[in-house]
């Protein structure tokens, strides 16, 4: 897997499904510190977000909100999105994507990371 860093306080691995045999199925998994997040950030495909504890603060289009765990976000293909997590708590999140190929638009900062 191949290991990133995003500023502030979300570090993880990304396993691209075509290096792993997977037809149509790529993941991130990731260890989000609170008040971490990635930047404002769009993918080719669909992805469901898999919370199993914790709480994450949402952008998803137009749309904010807040998931807690145990909670499923899904995310439409080509639609601009970030989390941060609101908890205090590290907390982990699996990525998963209908594709064997990963693509990553980075849009922006994160609206939802406090300056």
């Amino acid at each position: 897997m191949i290991s990133f860093y995003d500023v502030p306080g979300e570090a993880g691995y990304l396993m691209e499904g075509a290096d792993h045999g997977f037809e149509s199925l790529s993941f991130i998994l990731t260890e989000t510190q609170p008040r971490g997040g990635p930047p404002l950030h769009t993918h080719e495909t669909e992805e469901a977000h898999v919370i199993f504890h914790g709480r994450m603060g949402y952008v998803v289009g137009d749309r904010r909100f807040e998931a807690i765990g145990p909670f499923v976000v899904r995310i439409p293909a080509g639609v601009a999105h970030t989390f941060v997590n609101t908890g205090d708590q590290p907390l982990n999140l699996t990525a998963v994507f209908p594709s064997s190929h990963f693509s990553y638009t980075e849009i922006g900062p994160n609206p939802l990371v406090e300056k």
